[in-house]
């Protein structure tokens, strides 16, 4: 997640909205791409529900706290920040484009390939749902298959599939209106499992086929990989919480006792509980 990066301003800036915390993280891109970390203030959430901003006066509140330990920690003032979205909201499904080229002696440019992308968000999703990302899987090149980039060849038919993801207007809405009221603008919003995958996943893993599962506190993201290609993701509405909820209830505790012995003592090793 990033703010545009210009000479001018080479700073990046991430907001992650979640069940438990507020996450806000200040870096700083050079020219070779190499980012460092400046500074990432966080601060607990109250206002959100497995993944859905459920009170918009506390959600703001937090956003205002965790902002604002970020730019003091990492020196720097900034307005404008790239934003996480997930919840049980979030849906994929799979899509399928065909373009034809004027002239296929000509190589195919990337505003081909973007136009593709422009014409699946024009897509109809069902009502209520807005679609937030498109991400291209494989081409077809006049009946060559398999092709992940098709940039450069010649053609004069183009086919690809494409992995559509939905969710909420109304989330992604209130999402914003949080970050407005904060004082800042929203410059664009990111699945979070796809952020996640891009920070921690090889190019080997992505190769050979993998499950990135991230749980958090009040969902849990999933997104699968095979040749390099996104082939699923989806946001499960149970995770860390649950696990405190049974504590909770199963030792007659309150919420804080609960969340503490569960991150003192919790292990999902058994050997560590051996």
């Amino acid at each position: 997640m990033a703010v545009p990066h210009t000479l001018q301003n080479p700073i990046i800036v991430g907001l992650d909205i979640g069940t438990t915390k507020i996450a806000c993280i200040v870096a700083k891109r050079d020219q070779y791409g190499k980012l460092t970390i400046l500074g990432v203030g966080k601060t607990p959430s109250h206002g959100v529900m497995r993944g859905e901003v459920a009170n918009i006066k506390l959600t703001t509140e937090a956003i205002v706290e965790a902002v604002a330990e970020a730019k003091r920690k990492s020196g720097h003032d900034f307005t404008s920040v790239y934003v996480g979205i997930a919840g049980q909201h979030i849906s994929s499904k799979q899509g399928r484009d065909i373009y034809t080229l004027a002239n296929p002696d000509e190589e195919i440019e990337r505003e081909d390939i973007v136009q593709m992308v422009n014409n699946m968000n024009r897509i109809a999703v069902e009502p209520g749902e807005r679609i937030i990302s498109v991400l291209p899987q494989e081409f077809t090149v006049d009946n060559q298959s398999g092709i992940l980039n098709p940039v450069g060849m010649c053609g004069s038919r183009l086919e690809a599939n494409f992995h559509v993801i939905t969710g909420k207007v109304t989330a992604a809405q209130n999402i914003k209106k949080c970050v407005e009221k904060a004082g800042l603008k929203m410059a664009g919003l990111f699945l979070e499992p796809l952020a996640s995958s891009t920070a921690v996943l090889l190019p080997d893993e992505l190769e050979a086929g993998v499950v990135l599962v991230d749980i958090g506190g009040g969902t849990t993201d999933v997104a699968i990989f095979k040749n390099k290609i996104i082939r699923h993701t989806a946001v499960i509405p149970f995770a860390g919480n649950i696990i405190t909820e049974d504590i909770m209830e199963g030792c007659k505790l309150l919420k804080p006792q609960a969340e503490k012995l569960k991150t003192n003592f919790g292990s999902a090793l058994p050997k560590r509980n051996a």
